[in-house]
């Protein structure tokens, strides 16, 4: 299994700025305790690789600062050459991931599921949507030709919906808070809107009904995790209500049943804002550390 990094390339933000930028870095520190051997960096996304899911002019406004302010105040972040190269690196190691996955069965992006990014526009700290450009990558190669997207951040998946609203190789489900952010939602291929305060029992029983089903019908050859931590009871951004133990049940019952359907995994860590920063890093390495425990068993078999 390769893990992508992404944090040796800086993302400068103002002080005080509200993204938890450091919690990359400290997630791989994470990782690293445990699976070391398996950290790797992946190439940035070029130019090409981004106009399969993206408007060459919004690529070449974001590469060279040109897009406007307003529109950058969409996105949350401001413009600098280190955000560029973050933010293809990012692509790039969701790509290098899904490329991983279909030759080892997994891997994992500890960054990306940046799902608000439209074709022609960013949104909600996302500059490009990674899992949409792996995804429309792998089917213009023809390495597979059924894509699963299982978005479980708790925010919806805005504009990877509306990127594959017309694609019928790319099945896109989104379990999100009905009233959280985006306030205009898309229509995934199925959407579940949860109410605040969703707890583990009801969560794990919608997503335990629904996710066996889907692979059936979808027969995905390549699923998408975005394994989002901010379902969390203690994220300040979240509504939902969702304990560690309940958040881990849901990784492992992602992980069981895409091995049971035979399809590749492809990870990334999507959004994570809790108020003890400890607490998003806890959560994401658990998924991280359970589908590394998860597929090095299968591959000892």
């Amino acid at each position: 299994m390769h893990i992508y990094r992404t944090d040796q390339f800086p993302l400068p933000l103002p002080a005080g700025h509200r993204f938890p930028a450091q919690k990359y870095q400290m997630l791989t520190e994470a990782v690293a305790r445990f699976a070391a051997d398996c950290l790797d960096t992946a190439a940035a996304a070029t130019p090409w690789e981004l106009q399969q899911a993206h408007c060459p002019d919004y690529i070449a406004q974001v590469l060279d600062g040109s897009l406007p302010a307003r529109a950058w105040r969409e996105i949350g972040l401001p413009w600098s050459p280190q955000l560029v190269e973050r933010s293809c690196r990012s692509v790039g190691a969701t790509i290098a991931a899904a490329r991983s996955a279909l030759l080892h069965g997994c891997g994992i992006s500890l960054a990306g599921g940046t799902h608000h990014a439209y074709r022609d526009k960013g949104s909600g700290f996302c500059v490009f949507n990674d899992v949409a450009v792996a995804a429309k990558l792998l089917l213009q190669e023809g390495l597979v030709r059924r894509i699963l997207v299982v978005d479980l951040d708790v925010h919806q998946g805005n504009g990877t919906a509306a990127i594959f609203r017309d694609d019928a190789r790319v099945f896109t489900f989104s379990m999100h808070g009905a009233k959280n952010f985006p306030f205009r939602k898309e229509a995934s291929s199925l959407d579940i809107d949860l109410p605040d305060a969703t707890g583990d029992e009801v969560y794990l029983r919608l997503l335990q009904q629904h996710l066996p089903l889907l692979l059936r019908q979808q027969q995905p050859e390549l699923v998408f995790y975005l394994a989002g931590a901010d379902s969390y009871a203690g994220d300040r951004l979240g509504k939902l209500a969702l304990s560690m133990a309940g958040l881990q049940q849901r990784d492992r019952l992602v992980l069981e049943q895409v091995a049971a359907h035979g399809a590749a995994l492809a990870i990334t860590m999507a959004g994570g804002y809790a108020n003890d920063i400890a607490d998003t890093v806890a959560i994401q390495r658990n998924t991280v550390q359970l589908a590394w425990q998860y597929h090095s068993r299968a591959g000892a078999m």
